[in-house]
């Protein structure tokens, strides 16, 4: 009579999904190589889309749309040829609209911006690397390399708080990047450079690196993993630094 094989067992996750993302700040290595064994990431997803809503309701509580619209449409090149009726009118439309949209845009965003992350490096990975990974890998990689962005969403909330109502800069509001520390006059191609120069930023891309090292470590030797998602990311900067520089 014919034997039937034993089942193979499940790869199990050896530390619980909270374990994952106090794991990834502290002992990234060892959090990863569990994430790799079994993919998860709907908890971090989670706590993204709540932040960015919870994000969305402390700038409409401190934010005077109007002054900004008006700032707004003063910089751009086509204020010289608009009338002061013109101008009034965009203020107010953008006024009405600029609360609404925040509230629809600010949670929506961050788990969309996960998603294409997660296909941009799945693809770059399994191209230039060769990981031979799913996408369900690469997503649970990328989301728990965005948690240190958790610290610096609790670092706009405490500045949102203590900024008096209207005086809150929504372009560049916490101070972890270059251009927080440049003149405010710069050209935008220099502007969108310095922002893409963010210390939470730049701690997720270190993140992946370590993370999509284990995806398939025989082929991701060495700095191989870092070469990939740094020159992904740069490739994203130049690209953003361009479009920047053709519309200013």
């Amino acid at each position: 009579m014919a034997t039937i094989p034993a089942a193979v067992p499940e790869a199990q996750a050896s530390i619980s999904p909270v374990g994952r993302l106090i794991g990834v700040l502290f002992s990234p290595k060892a959090t990863f190589e569990d994430i790799v064994r079994k993919p998860t990431w709907a908890l971090p997803l989670i706590i993204m889309v709540i932040l960015g809503g919870l994000a969305g309701v402390f700038i409409n509580m401190k934010m005077d749309w109007r002054e900004y619209m008006a700032q707004q449409i003063e910089k751009s090149p086509r204020a010289a040829n608009m009338s002061p009726e013109q101008k009034q009118q965009q203020i107010e439309a953008g006024a009405k609209f600029a609360p609404i949209s925040t509230y629809i845009i600010a949670p929506l965003a961050p788990g969309f911006m996960l998603l294409v992350v997660a296909l941009v490096m799945w693809g770059a990975y399994n191209l230039l690397g060769g990981a031979n990974t799913d996408y369900r890998t690469s997503l649970a990689i990328v989301a728990h390399s965005y948690v240190p962005t958790y610290l610096s969403s609790l670092l706009f909330f405490l500045i949102v708080f203590l900024k008096p109502p209207g005086s809150l800069n929504i372009d560049n509001p916490i101070a972890t990047n270059l251009a927080a520390f440049l003149p405010e006059d710069l050209p935008k191609w220099l502007d969108a450079l310095g922002k893409n120069l963010d210390v939470f930023l730049l701690w997720a891309l270190v993140l992946m690196g370590i993370g999509f090292a284990f995806t398939n470590p025989r082929k991701l030797k060495g700095g191989k993993s870092f070469t990939i998602v740094f020159g992904v990311f740069a490739a994203y900067v130049v690209l953003r630094v361009g479009l920047a520089f053709l519309m200013s």
